[in-house]
């Protein structure tokens, strides 16, 4: 696979997946007017999933949603070490992306509003210009990417 092809492709499903969680979630974020189930911050699974953010149905089914669509390659191809370390690496740059993205281009937030004070349940882990995991996923995308061209 080229880089190019990759990388352009990983803009646009993650333009067209904050569109589509624009639409759901409108100028509520973090599924806060949904009607999904909720666990709280301190839950093992919010812990250790979500970076202290609540866990919600509706972020365990997109999340495994996604998931599943990226490693539905494995229909077509051979199971490798080299394409798992693409598709997590791909999978991570698309948590960070399709997130600023949704701030960005969501009317009741846009690019003026990504701030820690803006955004409560970013709020624990931001890290100066962003949420820390932002920072975490960006690096060990690349370092699985880098690393899936070694093997």
């Amino acid at each position: 696979m080229y880089p190019e092809t990759y990388f352009l492709f990983l803009i646009w499903v993650s333009f067209v997946f904050a569109k589509l969680e624009i639409a759901i979630e409108g100028k509520r974020g973090w599924a806060a007017g949904l009607p999904t189930w909720r666990l709280p911050e301190t839950n093992w699974a919010s812990m250790l999933f979500f970076a202290g953010k609540p866990a919600t149905g509706y972020h365990v089914w997109m999340e495994t949603f996604i998931l599943s669509i990226l490693h539905m390659t494995y229909l077509f191809v051979p199971f490798s070490i080299a394409i798992e370390l693409q598709i997590v690496a791909f999978f991570m740059f698309f948590s960070v992306l399709e997130d600023f993205l949704w701030f960005v281009l969501n009317p009741a937030f846009g690019i003026k509003n990504f701030r820690k004070d803006k955004i409560w349940w970013h709020q624990k882990s931001w890290m100066g210009i962003a949420p820390g995991e932002y920072f975490l996923f960006t690096a060990l995308g690349f370092l699985l990417y880098f690393l899936s061209f070694q093997l």
